[in-house]
Protein backbone atom coordinates (compact mmCIF):
# COMPACT_ATOMS: atom_id res chain seq x y z
CA UNK A 1 0.00 0.00 0.00
CA UNK A 2 0.89 3.67 0.10
CA UNK A 3 2.77 3.46 3.44
CA UNK A 4 4.89 0.40 2.62
CA UNK A 5 8.58 1.19 2.76
CA UNK A 6 8.01 4.38 4.79
CA UNK A 7 9.48 3.77 8.25
CA UNK A 8 9.05 7.36 9.49
CA UNK A 9 6.14 7.82 11.88
CA UNK A 10 3.62 10.35 10.52
CA UNK A 11 3.31 13.66 12.33
CA UNK A 12 -0.14 13.24 13.85
CA UNK A 13 -1.61 16.49 15.25
CA UNK A 14 -2.63 16.23 18.90
CA UNK A 15 -6.06 17.52 19.87
CA UNK A 16 -5.60 20.39 22.38
CA UNK A 17 -9.16 21.70 22.58
CA UNK A 18 -8.98 23.90 19.47
CA UNK A 19 -11.26 21.87 17.24
CA UNK A 20 -11.13 24.16 14.19
CA UNK A 21 -7.36 23.99 13.96
CA UNK A 22 -7.22 20.28 14.79
CA UNK A 23 -9.88 19.26 12.25
CA UNK A 24 -8.22 21.35 9.53
CA UNK A 25 -4.78 19.77 10.01
CA UNK A 26 -6.20 16.27 10.60
CA UNK A 27 -8.40 16.33 7.50
CA UNK A 28 -5.42 17.38 5.38
CA UNK A 29 -3.34 14.52 6.77
CA UNK A 30 -6.08 11.92 6.14
CA UNK A 31 -6.69 13.18 2.62
CA UNK A 32 -2.96 12.91 1.88
CA UNK A 33 -3.11 9.26 3.01
CA UNK A 34 -6.21 8.64 0.81
CA UNK A 35 -8.35 7.67 3.83
CA UNK A 36 -10.87 10.51 3.72
CA UNK A 37 -13.33 8.49 1.60
CA UNK A 38 -14.40 6.49 4.68
CA UNK A 39 -15.74 9.78 6.11
CA UNK A 40 -17.05 11.36 2.93
CA UNK A 41 -18.98 9.74 1.29
CA UNK A 42 -18.53 6.73 3.63
CA UNK A 43 -19.14 3.00 2.89
CA UNK A 44 -22.43 2.26 4.68
CA UNK A 45 -24.10 1.41 1.37
CA UNK A 46 -21.58 -1.41 0.80
CA UNK A 47 -22.44 -2.93 4.16
CA UNK A 48 -26.12 -3.11 3.29
CA UNK A 49 -25.54 -5.30 0.25
CA UNK A 50 -26.99 -8.78 0.86
CA UNK A 51 -25.24 -10.60 -1.96
CA UNK A 52 -22.30 -8.44 -3.07
CA UNK A 53 -20.39 -9.50 -6.14
CA UNK A 54 -16.63 -9.97 -6.22
CA UNK A 55 -15.92 -6.35 -7.10
CA UNK A 56 -18.18 -5.05 -4.35
CA UNK A 57 -16.62 -7.42 -1.85
CA UNK A 58 -13.13 -6.16 -2.75
CA UNK A 59 -14.28 -2.53 -2.43
CA UNK A 60 -15.84 -3.29 0.96
CA UNK A 61 -12.68 -4.97 2.26
CA UNK A 62 -10.54 -2.06 1.05
CA UNK A 63 -12.90 0.41 2.74
CA UNK A 64 -12.74 -1.53 6.00
CA UNK A 65 -8.93 -1.53 5.87
CA UNK A 66 -8.86 2.24 5.26
CA UNK A 67 -11.30 2.70 8.13
CA UNK A 68 -8.99 0.79 10.49
CA UNK A 69 -5.99 2.85 9.42
CA UNK A 70 -7.91 6.10 9.83
CA UNK A 71 -9.07 5.01 13.30
CA UNK A 72 -5.43 4.38 14.17
CA UNK A 73 -4.58 8.00 13.36
CA UNK A 74 -7.57 9.27 15.36
CA UNK A 75 -6.61 7.16 18.37
CA UNK A 76 -3.10 8.63 18.25
CA UNK A 77 -4.45 12.15 17.97
CA UNK A 78 -7.16 12.10 20.68
CA UNK A 79 -6.09 11.80 24.31
CA UNK A 80 -7.39 9.05 26.60
CA UNK A 81 -9.65 11.34 28.63
CA UNK A 82 -11.45 12.61 25.53
CA UNK A 83 -11.79 9.11 24.07
CA UNK A 84 -13.58 7.93 27.22
CA UNK A 85 -16.33 10.48 26.56
CA UNK A 86 -17.05 9.01 23.11
CA UNK A 87 -19.50 6.10 23.32
CA UNK A 88 -19.39 4.86 19.73
CA UNK A 89 -15.96 3.95 18.40
CA UNK A 90 -16.76 1.16 15.94
CA UNK A 91 -15.87 3.21 12.87
CA UNK A 92 -13.66 6.18 12.10
CA UNK A 93 -16.74 8.12 10.91
CA UNK A 94 -18.41 7.67 14.32
CA UNK A 95 -15.29 9.01 16.04
CA UNK A 96 -15.04 11.97 13.68
CA UNK A 97 -18.72 12.91 13.93
CA UNK A 98 -18.65 12.65 17.73
CA UNK A 99 -15.67 15.02 17.95
CA UNK A 100 -17.44 17.43 15.62
CA UNK A 101 -20.61 17.48 17.70
CA UNK A 102 -18.74 17.85 21.02
CA UNK A 103 -16.23 20.54 20.12
CA UNK A 104 -17.31 22.39 16.99
CA UNK A 105 -20.20 23.92 18.90
CA UNK A 106 -23.65 25.06 17.92
CA UNK A 107 -24.37 27.94 15.58
CA UNK A 108 -25.34 30.14 18.54
CA UNK A 109 -21.99 29.54 20.27
CA UNK A 110 -20.10 30.29 17.07
CA UNK A 111 -22.01 33.54 16.58
CA UNK A 112 -21.19 34.64 20.12
CA UNK A 113 -17.52 33.81 19.61
CA UNK A 114 -17.47 35.67 16.31
CA UNK A 115 -18.98 38.76 17.93
CA UNK A 116 -16.18 38.74 20.51
CA UNK A 117 -13.53 38.35 17.83
CA UNK A 118 -15.00 41.20 15.78
CA UNK A 119 -14.75 43.53 18.77
CA UNK A 120 -11.17 42.39 19.43
CA UNK A 121 -10.28 43.09 15.80
CA UNK A 122 -11.80 46.59 15.85
CA UNK A 123 -9.95 47.70 18.99
CA UNK A 124 -6.58 46.30 17.95
CA UNK A 125 -3.87 48.98 17.92
CA UNK A 126 -0.11 48.92 17.65
CA UNK A 127 1.52 49.43 21.04
CA UNK A 128 4.27 51.95 21.68
CA UNK A 129 7.62 50.26 21.09
CA UNK A 130 6.03 47.23 19.41
CA UNK A 131 7.68 45.94 16.26
CA UNK A 132 5.97 45.47 12.90
CA UNK A 133 6.35 41.70 12.97
CA UNK A 134 4.84 41.41 16.46
CA UNK A 135 1.84 43.58 15.59
CA UNK A 136 1.12 41.70 12.37
CA UNK A 137 1.23 38.43 14.32
CA UNK A 138 -1.41 39.71 16.76
CA UNK A 139 -3.66 40.94 13.94
CA UNK A 140 -3.41 37.77 11.88
CA UNK A 141 -4.07 35.55 14.90
CA UNK A 142 -7.41 37.31 15.43
CA UNK A 143 -8.15 37.27 11.68
CA UNK A 144 -7.58 33.51 11.43
CA UNK A 145 -9.85 32.86 14.44
CA UNK A 146 -12.56 34.92 12.74
CA UNK A 147 -12.14 32.98 9.53
CA UNK A 148 -12.48 29.71 11.43
CA UNK A 149 -15.83 30.98 12.73
CA UNK A 150 -17.04 31.63 9.20
CA UNK A 151 -16.16 35.33 8.84
CA UNK A 152 -15.02 36.50 5.41
CA UNK A 153 -11.79 38.46 5.90
CA UNK A 154 -10.16 39.66 2.68
CA UNK A 155 -6.80 41.40 2.45
CA UNK A 156 -8.31 44.83 1.80
CA UNK A 157 -10.11 44.85 5.14
CA UNK A 158 -6.98 43.73 7.00
CA UNK A 159 -4.71 46.24 5.22
CA UNK A 160 -7.06 49.15 5.97
CA UNK A 161 -7.27 48.09 9.61
CA UNK A 162 -3.49 47.95 10.01
CA UNK A 163 -2.90 51.30 8.27
CA UNK A 164 -5.28 53.14 10.61
CA UNK A 165 -3.99 51.50 13.79
CA UNK A 166 -0.21 52.06 13.49
CA UNK A 167 1.68 54.36 15.86
CA UNK A 168 2.60 57.95 14.95
CA UNK A 169 6.09 56.82 13.92
CA UNK A 170 4.53 55.36 10.76
CA UNK A 171 2.40 58.39 9.76
CA UNK A 172 4.76 59.35 6.96
CA UNK A 173 4.96 55.88 5.41
CA UNK A 174 1.17 55.40 5.75
CA UNK A 175 0.55 58.59 3.76
CA UNK A 176 3.09 57.47 1.18
CA UNK A 177 1.44 54.05 0.78
CA UNK A 178 -2.06 55.52 0.50
CA UNK A 179 -0.97 57.98 -2.17
CA UNK A 180 1.32 55.78 -4.25
CA UNK A 181 -0.33 52.34 -4.08
CA UNK A 182 -3.74 50.88 -4.86
CA UNK A 183 -5.00 49.72 -1.47
CA UNK A 184 -7.50 47.36 -3.09
CA UNK A 185 -4.64 45.48 -4.76
CA UNK A 186 -2.21 45.61 -1.82
CA UNK A 187 -1.76 42.30 0.00
CA UNK A 188 -1.01 41.89 3.69
CA UNK A 189 2.44 40.49 2.92
CA UNK A 190 3.31 43.46 0.68
CA UNK A 191 2.20 45.90 3.37
CA UNK A 192 4.29 44.14 5.99
CA UNK A 193 7.36 44.24 3.72
CA UNK A 194 6.97 48.03 3.19
CA UNK A 195 6.57 48.71 6.90
CA UNK A 196 9.58 46.56 7.78
CA UNK A 197 11.76 48.62 5.43
CA UNK A 198 10.58 51.83 7.12
CA UNK A 199 11.14 50.32 10.58
CA UNK A 200 14.74 49.41 9.72
CA UNK A 201 15.42 52.96 8.48
CA UNK A 202 14.05 54.45 11.70
CA UNK A 203 16.17 52.09 13.79
CA UNK A 204 19.32 52.94 11.83
CA UNK A 205 18.61 56.66 12.21
CA UNK A 206 18.29 56.32 15.98
CA UNK A 207 21.63 54.49 16.13
CA UNK A 208 23.29 57.28 14.12
CA UNK A 209 21.84 59.94 16.45
CA UNK A 210 23.17 58.08 19.49
CA UNK A 211 26.63 57.88 17.91
CA UNK A 212 26.57 61.61 17.16
CA UNK A 213 25.52 62.42 20.72
CA UNK A 214 28.40 60.36 22.09
CA UNK A 215 30.83 62.11 19.74
CA UNK A 216 29.56 65.50 20.95
CA UNK A 217 30.24 64.72 24.60
CA UNK A 218 32.83 67.16 26.08
CA UNK A 219 36.43 66.01 26.15
CA UNK A 220 38.67 66.85 29.04
CA UNK A 221 41.05 69.70 28.19
CA UNK A 222 44.24 70.58 29.98
CA UNK A 223 44.04 73.88 31.84
CA UNK A 224 43.44 75.62 35.11
CA UNK A 225 40.16 76.64 36.72
CA UNK A 226 39.42 78.80 39.73
CA UNK A 227 37.77 77.75 42.95
CA UNK A 228 36.27 80.28 45.32
CA UNK A 229 35.77 79.69 49.00
CA UNK A 230 32.79 81.29 50.73
CA UNK A 231 34.75 83.30 53.22
CA UNK A 232 33.40 86.74 53.93
CA UNK A 233 32.03 86.96 50.37
CA UNK A 234 35.53 87.24 48.87
CA UNK A 235 36.89 85.00 46.17
CA UNK A 236 39.81 82.79 47.11
CA UNK A 237 42.11 81.11 44.61
CA UNK A 238 42.11 77.37 44.02
CA UNK A 239 43.38 74.87 41.50
CA UNK A 240 41.27 72.67 39.28
CA UNK A 241 40.70 71.59 35.71
CA UNK A 242 39.14 73.36 32.77
CA UNK A 243 36.85 71.76 30.12
CA UNK A 244 36.27 72.33 26.46
CA UNK A 245 32.67 72.18 25.25
CA UNK A 246 31.31 70.94 21.95
CA UNK A 247 27.68 71.44 20.92
CA UNK A 248 26.27 72.08 24.40
CA UNK A 249 22.72 72.02 23.02
CA UNK A 250 22.97 68.22 22.89
CA UNK A 251 24.03 67.91 26.54
CA UNK A 252 21.40 66.47 28.91
CA UNK A 253 21.65 67.29 32.65
CA UNK A 254 21.31 64.15 34.77
CA UNK A 255 19.85 66.18 37.67
CA UNK A 256 17.05 68.30 36.17
CA UNK A 257 16.77 66.61 32.75
CA UNK A 258 17.13 69.89 30.82
CA UNK A 259 19.42 70.44 27.85
CA UNK A 260 22.36 72.82 27.64
CA UNK A 261 24.38 72.10 30.78
CA UNK A 262 25.98 69.34 32.85
CA UNK A 263 24.94 68.03 36.23
CA UNK A 264 27.79 69.82 38.04
CA UNK A 265 26.64 73.12 36.47
CA UNK A 266 22.99 72.69 37.48
CA UNK A 267 21.77 75.38 39.90
CA UNK A 268 18.36 73.79 40.58
CA UNK A 269 19.49 72.34 43.89
CA UNK A 270 22.22 73.01 46.43
CA UNK A 271 24.42 70.01 46.09
CA UNK A 272 25.36 68.13 49.24
CA UNK A 273 28.62 66.20 49.19
CA UNK A 274 31.02 64.46 51.47
CA UNK A 275 33.56 63.70 48.79
CA UNK A 276 34.81 65.38 45.64
CA UNK A 277 33.41 64.17 42.29
CA UNK A 278 35.64 64.34 39.23
CA UNK A 279 35.94 62.56 35.95
CA UNK A 280 38.16 59.53 36.27
CA UNK A 281 40.22 60.67 33.30
CA UNK A 282 40.93 64.11 34.77
CA UNK A 283 44.41 64.98 35.88
CA UNK A 284 44.36 65.80 39.63
CA UNK A 285 46.77 67.91 41.69
CA UNK A 286 47.81 65.48 44.43
CA UNK A 287 49.34 67.17 47.47
CA UNK A 288 49.59 65.89 51.03
CA UNK A 289 50.94 67.41 54.24
CA UNK A 290 53.80 69.65 53.03
CA UNK A 291 53.95 73.42 53.26
CA UNK A 292 53.44 75.03 49.85
CA UNK A 293 56.81 76.69 49.93
CA UNK A 294 55.87 80.32 50.23
CA UNK A 295 52.52 80.11 48.39
CA UNK A 296 49.67 81.65 50.37
CA UNK A 297 47.56 78.59 51.18
CA UNK A 298 44.85 80.63 52.86
CA UNK A 299 41.59 79.53 51.16
CA UNK A 300 43.31 77.15 48.72
CA UNK A 301 42.00 73.59 48.71
CA UNK A 302 44.13 70.78 47.34
CA UNK A 303 42.72 67.55 45.94
CA UNK A 304 44.35 64.58 47.63
CA UNK A 305 43.71 60.98 46.62
CA UNK A 306 45.88 59.75 49.46
CA UNK A 307 44.05 61.16 52.48
CA UNK A 308 41.01 59.37 53.82
CA UNK A 309 39.12 62.47 55.00
CA UNK A 310 38.70 66.15 54.19
CA UNK A 311 40.69 68.31 56.61
CA UNK A 312 41.58 71.96 57.30
CA UNK A 313 43.24 74.08 59.97
CA UNK A 314 40.82 77.04 59.62
CA UNK A 315 38.24 76.86 62.42
CA UNK A 316 36.37 79.97 61.21
CA UNK A 317 35.33 78.26 57.97
CA UNK A 318 33.06 75.70 59.66
CA UNK A 319 29.32 76.25 59.49
CA UNK A 320 28.89 73.38 61.94
CA UNK A 321 31.64 71.94 64.14
CA UNK A 322 31.46 69.10 66.65
CA UNK A 323 34.45 69.85 68.90
CA UNK A 324 33.78 66.75 71.01
CA UNK A 325 35.05 64.60 68.15
CA UNK A 326 38.62 63.45 68.71
CA UNK A 327 40.97 61.23 66.74
CA UNK A 328 44.40 61.28 65.11
CA UNK A 329 45.54 61.14 61.48
CA UNK A 330 48.82 59.92 60.03
CA UNK A 331 50.42 62.09 57.36
CA UNK A 332 52.45 61.01 54.37
CA UNK A 333 55.75 61.52 56.21
CA UNK A 334 54.67 59.18 59.00
CA UNK A 335 53.91 61.88 61.59
CA UNK A 336 50.61 62.10 63.47
CA UNK A 337 48.35 65.08 64.11
CA UNK A 338 45.43 65.51 66.50
CA UNK A 339 41.92 66.05 65.16
CA UNK A 340 39.96 68.42 67.42
CA UNK A 341 36.57 68.38 65.73
CA UNK A 342 34.50 67.41 62.69
CA UNK A 343 31.87 69.44 60.82
CA UNK A 344 30.56 71.02 57.62
CA UNK A 345 32.05 73.70 55.34
CA UNK A 346 30.50 75.47 52.37
CA UNK A 347 32.70 75.90 49.30
CA UNK A 348 31.69 77.76 46.17
CA UNK A 349 32.95 76.15 42.96
CA UNK A 350 32.34 78.13 39.75
CA UNK A 351 29.20 79.67 41.21
CA UNK A 352 27.87 76.41 42.67
CA UNK A 353 27.72 75.97 46.45
CA UNK A 354 29.18 72.67 47.61
CA UNK A 355 28.40 71.51 51.16
CA UNK A 356 31.33 69.35 52.23
CA UNK A 357 30.59 67.18 55.27
CA UNK A 358 32.78 65.25 57.71
CA UNK A 359 35.67 67.75 57.45
CA UNK A 360 38.32 67.23 60.15
CA UNK A 361 39.51 70.30 62.08
CA UNK A 362 43.29 70.01 62.65
CA UNK A 363 44.67 73.28 64.10
CA UNK A 364 48.30 72.67 63.08
CA UNK A 365 47.51 71.67 59.46
CA UNK A 366 49.10 74.11 56.97
CA UNK A 367 47.16 72.91 53.87
CA UNK A 368 43.43 72.44 53.20
CA UNK A 369 42.86 68.97 51.78
CA UNK A 370 39.83 67.51 49.98
CA UNK A 371 39.79 63.72 49.90
CA UNK A 372 39.07 62.53 46.36
CA UNK A 373 36.40 59.80 46.34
Amino acid sequence: MAEQGNFNAPAVPKFDGDYDNWSLVMENLLRSKEYWSVIDPGFDDLKKLETPNATQKAALEEAKLKDLKMKNYLFQSIDKTTLKTITQKETAKQLWDSMKVKYKGSARVKRAQLQRLRRTFEVLEMKAGEGVTGYFARVMETVNDMRNCGETMNDVKIVEKILRSLTENFNYVVCSIEESKDIDALTVDELQASLLVHERKVTEKKVEEQVLQVENEPRSARGRGKWTSQRGGSSVRGRGRGRSYVNRSAINCFRCGKLGHYQFECTSLEKGANYVEFNEEEELLLMAHTNMGGVDSDGVWFLDSGCSNHMTGEKSWFNELDESFRTTVRLGNGSKMDVQGKGKIKIEVEGITQVVTDVYYIPNLTSNLLSVG
